[in-house]
């Protein structure tokens, strides 16, 4: 998003663009799928006096304005990603901790499902399956 439009939307909501909330925004971009600490670390290369707190703060308010949005990839805090993105079903390997990213068409079947039977329509951006990844399949 250009700094511009994003001055322009926290504008409308009586806030302004500051160096902080630009360099959180950027670190969302630029590491695609982070936890608000992996956002902290990378905003804190730039500037240090960042802390924790900011991080989640400016999530949040970036998630109402349809920025970023969050999932959680497990029992920790949740990973956040640029709206923009594709959208995509997260695949997270049980043993590995790796995080890798599935087309939502293969998930349409039971989305449809979901849909026509129970009336339930699935949000892509939050959806995400716990198994075991291709590499460490063959370690169980």
């Amino acid at each position: 998003m250009a700094e511009s439009s994003l001055a322009e939307m926290l504008r409308s909501r009586g806030l302004r663009l500051t160096a902080q909330r630009q360099l959180i925004l950027e670190a969302v971009h630029e590491l695609g799928h982070a936890t608000p600490e992996q956002v902290l670390n990378a905003v804190r290369e730039v500037a240090a006096g960042v802390n924790i707190t900011t991080i989640y703060r400016t999530l949040e308010l970036f998630e109402e304005l349809g920025l970023v949005t969050h999932t959680h990839l497990s029992h920790g805090s949740p990973t956040f990603h640029s709206v923009g993105e594709d959208q995509h079903v997260h695949l997270v390997c049980r043993s590995c901790k790796s995080v890798s990213e599935m087309d939502p068409v293969l998930a349409e079947p039971l989305i449809t499902a979901l849909a026509e039977q129970r009336g339930f329509q699935v949000d892509i951006g939050h959806m995400a399956l716990f198994g075991t990844c291709e590499r460490c399949g063959g370690k169980q």
